[in-house]
């Protein structure tokens, strides 16, 4: 199979085309002390339907190598106190920002959430600088996508102003997989032993075929 990347970028924070806010109220609030246990939860929960794998293997200690960087930021949108979605940002690269990551949980999809998000992730990146000392100012935002992302991720991306750039044909070697949600969930484990005195476990039912 063939898979299509495409590199977006805006070179001006006035390109930003707000999206209207949605119907049920959103908190975007910028996670400001590193946890490789949040954003790993974040890149399973929202990357697990679209074949987002590379970090899967990371260790605890490169995740948090990651997060201790300058310029790595994690935002986080909340729904009534619920996470909803999240994008990182990666403002390493001196006048650049990359929009590394972004997405929403499967539940709050279709929802008008995702733009919302995506606008307010884009004047947070060109705003990086202003928070972090010594940093230079951001003269462009980037990000990428490909078919293996969401349906509509390419769409809100335009939709808020950015520009493809340029477009790549990609063969992978083996076909991509989709890990879901819950990579390397277990079975589930035997029921605990019943307490002194308790009454004993019911029966399975019989399966009748």
């Amino acid at each position: 199979m063939e898979i299509t990347k495409w590199y977006l970028e805006q070179d001006d924070a006035t390109l930003i085309r707000p999206a209207r806010p949605p119907a049920e109220p959103v908190e975007i609030i910028r996670a400001e002390l590193p946890s490789p246990e949040l954003n790993r939860f974040l890149y399973t929960a929202v990357g697990g339907d679209w074949s987002w794998t590379d970090r899967l293997p990371w260790t605890w200690q490169q995740w948090q190598d990651w997060l201790d960087r300058p310029g790595i930021e994690t935002w986080v949108a909340y729904v009534r106190g619920t996470p909803a979605g999240y994008a990182e940002l990666d403002g390493t690269v001196p006048g650049v920002v990359d929009i590394a990551y972004f997405g929403l949980l499967p539940r709050f999809a279709g929802q008008g959430i995702g733009g919302h998000l995506l606008t307010v992730t884009l004047r947070n990146a060109w705003s990086l600088a202003e928070r972090h000392a010594g940093f230079a100012p951001v003269e462009r935002v980037t990000v990428n996508t490909c078919s293996l992302d969401g349906p509509a991720a390419l769409t809100n991306y335009q939709a808020r102003g950015l520009t493809v750039r340029r477009t790549e044909i990609l063969t992978p070697s083996a076909e991509p997989t989709a890990p879901g949600p819950w990579p390397g969930a277990r079975p589930a484990a035997d029921p605990p032993a019943a307490l002194p005195g308790a009454d004993p476990p019911a029966a399975a039912p019989t399966q009748i075929l």
